[in-house]
């Protein structure tokens, strides 16, 4: 017996009936070790586990899925192709539909960000990561002050729904918060965090733990949103506020156009659920998503599923015929993620073989060398066979799509590559106004100073010749305009 009217042997046992027909009783292991407050955490994280998806789950480890039957008739996804008109819709007219729909209120921005910044080396929120090429912003304040200058041009509040995980949502509260939400105000934040699935030993199916008195949990994939938004009441007080549309978006690509008018306008006018962006793919093989069309729905189909010869398959004139790589971002409508909500198959885990980390009673912590754990993660884009009327929309990659993923050195999306890509779209727009920005000179423009190069027409000096470094900020503008 402990303190407090803690019983901790009707809870050893309790815990122990759950676990034993699922052969799962090693997590008492440690139990003796714990303190009362450490019994209280793991108890916790027991009974919240579903043993019995996770014994079929790991049961049905080895199934690959056949995306034969669906590949036999795939085709490309009907889409907004750029510089060209869908179902007769001219981009002005899609434009003007999508800054209606945001001076009405009805948008929200719904942003991914679970992820430590592992990869990158740099142990925080990836959120926090600065990768502005001379203001050294982060990706959160870059993609907040894109959203207050959307609103600025609607004439109201968007709102920011936000999605943390176990790991990285204090952190991004306190980041948040200390910095006065770089503006937003506290009421057009909502912050919620995404659920948790446990790691699972390869080769036994035992549930593995981090430490003596946690399970080893890791975030439940970008996937996990739906069920989070849903349960922590954000959707519906989006809802309740008249959000009919979620912009959705992950955290760390700073180049995407939030709340791009034509894009919302496309999606409301098509009369899509589920509009996703998309880039003309490279190669046959590049490491994307592959956008395509099966009878009247849209898939995403995996690079790694995808057969060579259908990779390379070509259109009459020349070009890819599967040629949409998914980078991620959509437009998604609220009453969609309720309906789908209720389909338990909507969102099927994925499996995945890692290197985890974990704990043995007999060994202590353990590093591994080689991958020895399955991990279940869910992805967002499950959702787009379930949405009527889905469609693509083409953005150019090199002005809306330059993800950090990797650590510096690394041959692609590290952080110089995503900031000499900032600088060349920066670069350009200035030169649309006139200025002449030197060889090798970095330059970046704040969102609430420009989103494209149409912003900036007049608030620069004429015939500017730019000679070193320099971040184009509101005050910045305000004393040129005032000198």
């Amino acid at each position: 017996m402990m303190s407090d009217g803690f019983n901790s042997d009707l809870l050893y046992q309790e815990l122990e009936q759950l676990l034993e027909p699922f052969g799962q009783t090693h997590l008492l292991r440690t139990w003796s070790q714990l303190t009362e407050e450490q019994r209280k955490q793991l108890a916790q994280q027991i009974r919240e586990l579903d043993l019995a998806l996770l014994q079929r789950l790991y049961e049905k480890r080895h199934q690959v899925l056949d995306v034969s039957g669906l590949l036999e008739r795939a085709s490309p996804p009907r889409a907004v192709r750029l510089g060209s008109h869908y179902q007769g819709i001219p981009l002005e007219e899609a434009r003007a539909t999508g800054e209606q729909v945001l001076r009405e209120g009805r948008v929200a921005t719904l942003l991914v960000a679970g992820g430590q910044g592992s990869r990158l080396g740099f142990p925080h929120p990836k959120g926090m990561f600065p990768i502005g090429p001379v203001s050294g912003h982060s990706l959160f304040q870059i993609h907040i002050e894109k959203i207050l200058a959307r609103s600025r041009k609607a004439g109201r509040p968007i709102p920011l729904a936000l999605m943390t995980s176990p790991a990285t949502h204090q952190e991004t509260v306190t980041y948040l918060e200390s910095h006065r939400r770089f503006g937003l105000s506290a009421a057009d934040l909502y912050i919620f965090c995404q659920g948790t699935m446990p790691s699972l030993d390869a080769s036994t199916g035992k549930i593995l733990l981090g430490s003596p008195d946690s399970l080893a949990l890791s975030p439940d994939g970008h996937g996990g949103m739906l069920a989070a938004v849903i349960r922590s009441g954000t959707l519906q007080r989006l809802r309740e506020r008249g959000i009919e549309y979620l912009f959705y978006f992950q955290v760390d690509n700073p180049l995407v156009d939030i709340l791009a008018p034509e894009v919302i306008g496309y999606h409301v006018l098509s009369g899509s659920e589920m509009s996703t962006e998309v880039v003309a793919k490279q190669s046959p093989f590049d490491k994307v998503g592959n956008l395509v069309q099966v009878d009247d729905r849209l898939y995403i189909i995996e690079y790694s599923d995808l057969p060579p010869e259908l990779a390379q398959k070509r259109a009459p004139d020349g070009s890819l015929l599967l040629w949409a790589g998914s980078i991620g971002v959509h437009v998604i409508n609220v009453e969609f993620l309720f309906r789908v909500a209720e389909l338990a198959d909507a969102l099927p885990y994925h499996i995945a073989l890692k290197k985890v980390d974990y704990y043995d009673p007999d060994q202590g912590y353990v590093k591994p060398t080689v991958p020895n754990a399955i991990k279940f993660e869910k992805f967002i884009f499950d959702l787009i066979p379930h949405a009527k009327n889905a469609i693509a929309i083409e953005v150019d990659a090199t002005r809306h799509f330059a993800p950090l993923k990797n650590a510096p050195g690394a041959e692609k999306d590290a952080p110089e590559h995503v900031r000499a890509q900032m600088v060349a779209v920066h670069r350009s727009w200035l030169e649309a106004n006139g200025a002449i920005v030197e060889d090798g000179v970095a330059v970046e423009i704040s969102p609430l100073v420009a989103l494209d190069a149409d912003d900036l027409r007049d608030r620069i000096p004429k015939n500017w010749r730019i000679t070193e470094p320099i971040f184009l900020s509101p005050e910045f503008i305000s004393a040129w305009t005032s000198s």
